[in-house]
């Protein structure tokens, strides 16, 4: 096996630090989120945000370099810190959007008609998300119509880190995640969309070997995965790209909008298909990030993936 190149051997690192570190961490704000309520328990995440603002000089580096490009100017440190905070709060809700706990929110919804027209014809939706904001608010859209049941689309890997987590939040969640990699998992996939299930993925990273594809964001060019959309396109399904950021206090927005829709799409169509998929959801996010610039929670470097090989559109 080869090495890995020194910035993914770092993020590997990184993650395997945060895996040891994030569940009792997160089992301790549980029971604190639970026991205080959101408004007192919050007064611990601003010296969490100041801890990692002054101790974390990695994802400093990287909150600095985004927030420039994003603002067009070197960022302030009350700007920086917001950044920090804003995920903070992210990881704080989800305490309480996987415990029920909606009434707690101000949920904002646009775009649902679009998730209303598909689900009408009785096959399920992929909802492209990003890290942007919380993908657990979305469970506040699915408990008003309780219908349209959210599951999330994840690496094996991933998918057991993340489950730990939600085993820490409330365990009945992890049922929600369904992983790749496993012998049956298209078949599941595809089952929970026959029967009308909303199947989300986030698709601003390449957790695996399916190649990335450079494309123009904030400026630059970026690496964005090829897989999420050759399972779209394989699968034959609609996609709908979908944001849920923080607006301040207790107010979060969720837009959902049409990104594509690969029903009926020829095999020779495919290519083609997928690369304006890919550059739609570039331009989506980029759009999104503009209007909510503090809830991107890429804390590394994401413009210089070493496996961006190519511009050319995925096969």
């Amino acid at each position: 096996m080869s090495r890995p190149p020194p910035s993914a051997a770092a993020a590997a690192s990184w993650a395997r630090q945060a895996e040891r570190s994030s569940v009792p961490v997160m089992r301790f704000m549980v029971w604190l989120s639970l026991t205080l309520g959101r408004q007192l328990s919050r007064t611990v995440l601003h010296g969490i945000a100041a801890y990692f603002l002054l101790f974390s000089p990695k994802a400093g580096r990287a909150s600095r370099a985004y927030l420039q490009r994003i603002l067009g100017r070197p960022p302030r440190l009350a700007e920086r810190y917001r950044h920090i905070l804003t995920f903070a709060t992210s990881i704080h809700d989800r305490v309480y959007f996987l415990n029920g706990r909606f009434d707690l929110f101000d949920v904002e919804v646009h775009g649902l008609e679009h998730v209303e027209a598909h689900m009408a014809t009785g096959r399920g939706t992929l909802l492209f998300g990003a890290h942007l904001g919380s993908f657990e608010v979305l469970r506040a859209v699915g408990h008003r119509h309780a219908t349209q049941r959210v599951c999330m689309l994840m690496h094996a890997e991933n998918a057991r880190k993340i489950n730990q987590v939600l085993a820490a939040i409330n365990p009945a969640a992890s049922q929600d995640i369904l992983p790749l990699g496993q012998l049956d998992s298209m078949l599941q996939l595809r089952d929970r969309l026959d029967s009308g299930q909303l199947v989300g993925v986030l698709a601003d990273r390449n957790p695996g070997e399916s190649g990335v594809r450079n494309l123009p964001f904030l400026g630059s060019p970026a690496p964005f995965p090829n897989g999420p959309f050759r399972l779209a396109a394989l699968l034959q399904r609609p996609v709908l790209f979908m944001s849920g950021t923080w607006q301040g206090g207790r107010r979060y927005r969720v837009e959902l909008s049409p990104l594509a829709d690969f029903t009926g799409v020829e095999p020779r169509e495919r290519a083609a298909a997928i690369a304006r998929a890919q550059e739609s959801y570039a331009a989506l996010l980029e759009n999104h990030c503009r209007r909510a610039p503090y809830n991107w929670f890429n804390f590394f470097d994401f413009w210089s993936d070493p496996r961006a090989r190519s511009d050319r559109p995925a096969p």
